[in-house]
């Protein structure tokens, strides 16, 4: 696999793998009933390898034939779940992103009826890239280029349900978030609903915008090293993250509404938790400083919004 290295992953310092997940130790549905594949202590650093979004049903030479033909049963295949030892109901899991590397090639579709405007624009599209030789870029058509900003669009753990319940949408276990901050250098918290966890990962870009409009990404298969601890003393609804410049909150809905209130709620509860401010306090500093972002809005039934709140603000820098 090539890797395509952004400032971030040039800054990122290495980590040394402990364990190592191949691409064929997946599944693509989120449920307490699936088994672990690999029981850690938390701390633990794990190089996963993950397949793109389609299950490979596409390659290089992929036609439009093949998009018509798309299976949607195989969709979002995740490397894991992986058990934390002592991670019970009420605690956090932080994954910290330390590597991503992309594969040789990716994949950007548009398939009919699922995108955020399908009632409007209703063609097909498929678009191949090769992403062989260290690639850092794309070339779009001949006169746009886009920068390459790898990230695993699905990172959740086990929801405390037996139900084998689809990947597609986003939850409060986190799933298919595809946030495009969720990179190199980022951590991720997740609230934890069964014991150990179970965290997955998979679903991984080579590039995307905020909201990833037209339902995909460049879809790509990675190589993730990221580093998984158990946290008691920390309680969330929903996961949260943070980089060396801000603190995020996210929250989903069934609409961009309900989502963006759940984002601002959770940020006035971090505020009021970890700086002691009061409840009004909180809840101005999200309209001066607060930065409400859509992350997701192809998933339904449910879509992604986040806060950023700068740690230059918050004197935490």
């Amino acid at each position: 696999m090539e890797k395509a290295s952004t400032d971030t992953q040039l800054i990122e310092e290495k980590v040394k793998p402990e364990y190592t997940l191949t691409k064929d130790q997946t599944h693509n549905k989120f449920s307490s009933t699936i088994a672990p594949i690999l029981t850690v202590k938390s701390g633990a650093i794990i190089e996963a390898f993950t397949e793109d979004a389609s299950d490979e049903q596409f390659n290089l030479n992929s036609t439009i034939d093949d998009l018509k033909n798309l299976n949607f049963d195989p969709i979002h295949p995740l490397t894991g779940p992986v058990f934390v030892e002592g991670a019970a109901p009420g605690d956090v899991l932080k994954v910290t992103l330390h590597e991503i590397e992309i594969g040789d090639w990716g994949w950007n579709a548009i398939y009919p009826g699922f995108s955020f405007v399908a009632d409007s624009i209703k063609g097909e599209y498929l678009r191949l890239y090769d992403l062989k030789n260290n690639k850092t870029k794309v070339n779009f058509n001949d006169s746009i280029q886009l920068k390459l900003n790898p990230f695993p669009g699905v990172m959740g753990v086990a929801p405390a349900t037996s139900e084998l319940l689809s990947t597609i949408p986003p939850r409060a276990n986190g799933g298919n978030m595809d946030d495009p901050n969720m990179t190199v250098g980022t951590s991720v918290y997740f609230p934890v609903f069964v014991e150990g966890g179970l965290f997955s990962i998979g679903d991984g870009h080579a590039v995307q915008g905020l909201g990833e409009v037209c339902g995909t990404a460049i879809e790509v298969p990675l190589r993730i090293v990221y580093e998984i601890e158990l946290i008691k003393n920390k309680s969330i609804k929903e996961p949260q993250y943070e980089t060396d410049d801000y603190y995020a909150t996210t929250g989903y809905g069934t609409t961009i509404d309900i989502a963006a209130k759940k984002a601002t709620l959770y940020m006035v509860d971090y505020l009021m938790e970890e700086h002691g401010l009061s409840e009004n306090e909180a809840y101005a500093l999200c309209s001066l400083a607060g930065d409400l972002k859509i992350a997701e809005t192809v998933d339904l039934p449910h879509m992604l919004v986040t806060m950023h709140m700068s740690k230059d603000v918050l004197g935490i820098k």
